[in-house]
C-alpha cells in the first residue's frame, strides 16, 4: 500500500497512510502509533502533525456543489422578510428576462419559520378572451417587447419599467372580475407583522436604516404603495397592531411630501385606485394641462414619489431625534424665518460660513435658482 512520510528525520520509521479516507480509520492508525511510540518522542510537534492526519481528509468530489439544484431552487422561492423580498423587486426583470408575468407582489408574514408562496395564476388568453379590458393592456404589453428588443440607454430602462407596470395592471384588472387566492394560508396577515427598525445616523449625517419594513426606505414605500390597499384592509380597525399605525404615519408622511405637488398626489391616489397608466394620461392631462408619457407616469409612480415621501420622513425622523433623543443644532433661515434643524436634509454645506451652513434653507434656496416644482 503507497504511503508518505509525515514525520522528521528522526522519527522517519512512522509511515500515515493518506490512502485511507475514513476519520475512524484513521484514528485507529493513530492510536496504533501512539501505544508503540515512547513517551519522550510524543512531543507537541510529534502529537500536533498526528492531529493534522486525523483532519486533513480530501474530499472524494472536490467540483461536488454544497447548495444542490434543488436547493438552490428552493432559496429562490423563499422570502423571509419585507426587506428581502423588497430587494428581490428591485431586480427583477433584467434585460435578458422579461418574464414579469412570475412577478407577483405578496407580503410576508413575520413568522419566519413559514414561506409565502404566490398562487396566482398567469395570464392566460382564455383570460384576455374572457375579460375585454385585459386585451388593450396585453396588446401594450406586446409592442412594447418588440420596441425593448432594439432600444438602447434610458429609452431602453423606460420601456422594461413600463412592460413590468402593464404587467401589474393586468392582474390587477383580473382580480377585480375573479377571485383570487394571495397566499398559501388565507389566515396569515399583515396586521400580524411585528415591525422592528433600527435607525442610526452615519458621519455624513445619512440615515442608516435596519428595518424589515421602513418609510425612511424608498424602496419599501415603493412596494407598501403598490400593496396598499390589501395593508389598508388587512389593518382596518386593528389597533393592536403595528402595521395599522405605520399606516397612519404613511398617510400623514404622504401629506407633507406631497402637498406642493398635487398632481403627485393625484397621481398616487388614480394608481391606488387601479387605474392604468392611460388612464391617468388623460386625467392629468385634463386635471392639470400637460401630457405626461405613460413610461414617464411609471417612473414617477416607482422612483419619484417614493423617493420624496422617504425624504419627508427622513426629515421627521431627524427632527424627532434631535429634539428628543439628543440637542441639536437649530438656525433661522434668513429668507423665509423659519427655524430648522443644522442638517444636510435642510441646509446646503457652506465652508465659509461660521457654523458651516449658508444661512437660506435648501428650500428657499432651490426657489431663489428658479427651482419649479411640478404641479
Amino acid at each position: 500500500m503507497e504511503s508518505n512520510n509525515l514525520i522528521t528525520k528522526e522519527e522517519d520509521y512512522i509511515k500515515l497512510d493518506y490512502t485511507l479516507e475514513d476519520s475512524a480509520e484513521r484514528v485507529a492508525l493513530v492510536e496504533k502509533i501512539l501505544a508503540t511510540t515512547p513517551p519522550e518522542k510524543l512531543t507537541n510537534q510529534y502529537v500536533s502533525k498526528l492531529g493534522d492526519y486525523i483532519l486533513k481528509i480530501e474530499k472524494k468530489d472536490k467540483s461536488r456543489e454544497i447548495v444542490t439544484k434543488n436547493r438552490k431552487v428552493t432559496l429562490s422561492e423563499r422570502e423571509i422578510s419585507l426587506e428581502g423580498f423588497s430587494a428581490k423587486l428591485n431586480t427583477a426583470g433584467d434585460d435578458n428576462n422579461l418574464q414579469e408575468e412570475d412577478l407577483i407582489y405578496n407580503l410576508a408574514i413575520n413568522d419566519k419559520n413559514v414561506f409565502l408562496t404566490s398562487r396566482y395564476k398567469k395570464i392566460t388568453q382564455e383570460d384576455i378572451d374572457a375579460i375585454p379590458e385585459l386585451k388593450p393592456v396585453n396588446d401594450a404589453i406586446i409592442a412594447l417587447k418588440e420596441k425593448f428588443q432594439t432600444a438602447k440607454g434610458k429609452a431602453r430602462y423606460s420601456i422594461k419599467q413600463n412592460i413590468k407596470e402593464l404587467y401589474k395592471d393586468l392582474y390587477v384588472i383580473r382580480s377585480s372580475r375573479q377571485k383570487v387566492i394571495n397566499c398559501i394560508n388565507v389566515t396569515k396577515s399583515a396586521s400580524r407583522l411585528d415591525l422592528y427598525e433600527n435607525v442610526t445616523i452615519k458621519p455624513d449625517g445619512e440615515l442608516k436604516v435596519d428595518a424589515n419594513i421602513s418609510l425612511l426606505d424608498p424602496h419599501h414605500v415603493s412596494m407598501v404603495l403598490c400593496n396598499y390597499s390589501k395593508l389598508k384592509e388587512d389593518s382596518y380597525g386593528k389597533f393592536e397592531s403595528d402595521i395599522y399605525y405605520f399606516m397612519l404615519d404613511l398617510e400623514n408622511v404622504v401629506i407633507h411630501a406631497l402637498e406642493d405637488y398635487p398632481m403627485y398626489y393625484d397621481l398616487l391616489v388614480y394608481k391606488i385606485d387601479g387605474l392604468k397608466n392611460e388612464d391617468i394620461q388623460k386625467e392629468i392631462a385634463a386635471s392639470f394641462g400637460v401630457r405626461f408619457s405613460v413610461e414617464y407616469i411609471s417612473s414617477l409612480w416607482r422612483n419619484k414619489i417614493p423617493k420624496l415621501i422617504a425624504e419627508q420622513a427622513q426629515k421627521e425622523w431627524l427632527e424627532w431625534y434631535y429634539t428628543e433623543k439628543e440637542v441639536g443644532y437649530w438656525k433661522r433661515c434668513s429668507r423665509c424665518g423659519q427655524i430648522k434643524l443644522g442638517h444636510n436634509k435642510f441646509f446646503s454645506k457652506n465652508k465659509t460660513s461660521k457654523d458651516g451652513w449658508y444661512s437660506i434653507c435648501k428650500d428657499c434656496r432651490n426657489k431663489k435658482v428658479g427651482t419649479v416644482k411640478e404641479l
